[in-house]
């Protein structure tokens, strides 16, 4: 296939998966149900993170059926959830038991991420769907569209959006604490799992309570490898999204939300050499975003693998005194430059109090003391004005229920910011910059095989584009 007839072809097959498509099977949705009811879930996924989201998902509401393709991670989580029904497959879950479940958390490996939530979805059933949303970016706009088109709830589980500190250091920035901001710079101490060129996988049968092919889901299939399951897939290409699919949803969390970073017109990547196995040792990738009615063109640069911005940069930021008495700084944080200051984000969540807050000229200021005492010249950001939360999976529980709406939604947030953090994976597959036409999802002057990763082939009986079968 030409570069020509590919790019053609993808932008025609994707303008029919609009938010319009799904309609064709005919599904009515159920209505929100009462604050006096007892919300349903569904769990896919409870070992590792979803171990906890299931157990919120418990103190929520009753967990009435669970899935997971370990019978030992079932059977610890049943002592917890004794009248759940269990499953290996999620789809056997949600065809047996969809009259019985109001929301899904899902909360799995990357790459089956968007099958499960979009058959949920379908259903009518709200989902808790865990970060990055999903593995690829074409998933990551029919998980919004889907979403718009359905109504349901949906929140990604990107906890610190529900952390005031995070919420407040937001509107600072859009209320001009730094003024125009010009540049972000967002680092994290990720890959913490082996991810490299060559990196050699040994192979094995699966332990006698793994389910290895309903892991592998929507992947082509290859043997089990200790050294993929149960945690360092995240490093390989066709189940993980790397440190930036796995980190930035936290660590560049505070800058999207303060500065709407949707749709880069174009993204560069800086990285060490990658097989198309795994991802590579570290990388340092550059987005360039469109100037929009409430600020300029901003330019945002990850760094990960040890990559770290400049000395320049770092040089006036607070530090913390580790263990053994030195300061130093964060591994993971945030910098968001502006014409009349730098304001800073240290961790991943955006929820460190005492050491976020405004650089000028060298001098740090705490952003408690910017928001609480109003001494001049912050006076006008005393008590800056921002909505609270509850509590992350509480605020999904209380809009299943039609109190309030979540944040970290699929249509308006957490879809396109998952898009926006795949464009850096696919910077880093194409070895070449990027120019970005987010409306059609289409890399300008990309090769046919640095396209496939915006839209993923689908093995094994799974797809996103099948509508579930429900019973009337």
């Amino acid at each position: 296939m030409t570069k020509g007839t590919n790019r053609r072809e993808f932008v025609k097959s994707t303008a029919a998966l609009g938010a319009g498509a799904w309609v064709a099977g005919g599904i009515s949705l159920k209505p929100s149900i009462s604050a006096l009811e007892e919300i349903r879930f569904g769990c896919i996924g409870v070992g590792g993170k979803g171990a906890s989201d299931s157990t919120d998902a418990g103190n929520h509401g009753k967990v009435v059926a669970m899935c997971d393709i370990d019978d030992e991670t079932l059977g610890k989580k049943t002592a917890e959830f004794s009248d759940a029904k269990t499953y290996n497959d999620f789809r056997k879950m949600l065809e047996e038991m969809g009259d019985s479940i109001d929301a899904v958390t899902v909360s799995i490996p990357d790459h089956s991420h968007a099958v499960a939530a979009l058959m949920a979805m379908r259903m009518g059933k709200a989902v808790y769907c865990q970060k990055p949303l999903t593995h690829s970016i074409e998933e990551a706009r029919m998980m919004g569209d889907v979403a718009k088109a359905t109504g349901v709830v949906t929140q990604m589980g990107n906890q610190g959006t529900a952390l005031s500190n995070l919420r407040e250091s937001a509107a600072l920035i859009r209320k001009g604490i730094v003024g125009d901001v010009t540049e972000v710079h967002v680092w994290t101490n990720r890959p913490v799992w082996p991810q490299s060129y060559g990196l050699k996988v040994a192979e094995s049968d699966p332990p006698k309570t793994v389910h290895w092919n309903e892991w592998i889901g929507p992947a082509k299939k290859r043997p089990y490898s200790a050294e993929i399951h149960p945690f360092k897939w995240r490093g390989f290409w066709d189940f993980g999204t790397g440190a930036l699919g796995d980190m930035a949803c936290h660590t560049l969390n505070m800058s999207y939300m303060a500065l709407d970073l949707k749709f880069p017109i174009s993204v560069e990547a800086v990285s060490e050499k990658h097989d198309g196995n795994c991802y590579p040792a570290s990388s340092k990738i550059v987005f360039q975003f469109p100037a929009l009615e409430n600020r300029p063109a901003v330019k945002m640069v990850w760094y990960d693998g040890g990559e770290k911005p400049s000395d320049e940069l770092m040089a006036d930021l607070p530090k913390k005194k580790g263990n053994n008495g030195r300061e130093s700084h964060y591994t993971s944080a945030a910098l968001v430059v502006g014409e009349k200051g730098k304001f800073y984000s240290p961790g991943d969540y955006g929820g460190e109090p005492n050491e976020t807050g405004l650089i000028v000229d060298g001098e740090f200021t705490p952003q408690r003391r910017i928001t609480r005492s109003g001494d001049a010249p912050f006076a006008k950001f005393k008590g800056i004005e921002y909505v609270k939360s509850p509590g992350h999976f509480t605020e999904f529980a209380n809009a299943i229920k039609g109190e309030g709406k979540t944040v970290s939604e699929f249509v308006e947030y957490s879809g396109p910011l998952t898009e926006t953090i795949l464009l850096g994976n696919l910077a880093v597959w194409s070895g070449e910059k990027v120019d970005w036409d987010a409306k059609s999802m289409v890399a300008a002057n990309a090769d046919e095989t640095t396209q496939k990763m915006v839209r993923h082939d689908y093995h094994n009986g799974y797809t996103i584009h099948e509508f579930a079968k429900v019973k009337s």
